[in-house]
């Protein structure tokens, strides 16, 4: 039975989640381990529509806020020293990161 780490990365700013990717990308070029992904995933778009008028008077416009929540998934290769290498990647403010172990 093969391990292998499982990496979870969600943010609304794409930008940040594509930078850290192309860091792990890197980090497994470098030691040689096996690397699927990054899988993007669907994304969740969170919507709120609110009245512009603050009192409910006037004409009825509307407001509409959208905030999308971009995921990858990242399946890399078990080795002790690609994974300290990975922990020590600068994470943004902003960007959850999951990492999990899983068998194959």
């Amino acid at each position: 039975m093969t391990q292998h780490a499982r990496i979870k990365l969600a943010s609304i700013d794409i930008d940040k989640i594509n930078e850290i990717c192309t860091n792990i990308k890197d980090i497994a070029e470098k030691t040689g381990v096996e690397l699927r992904g990054p899988i993007p995933l669907p994304t969740k778009k969170l919507k709120v529509t609110t009245r512009k008028s603050p009192c409910g008077n006037g004409t009825a416009t509307w407001e509409r806020y959208e905030m999308r929540v971009h995921k990858r998934l990242i399946d890399l290769g078990a080795d002790e020293r690609t994974l300290r290498l990975v922990m020590r990647v600068p994470i943004p403010e902003g960007l959850n990161i999951e990492i999990e172990m899983v068998d194959n």
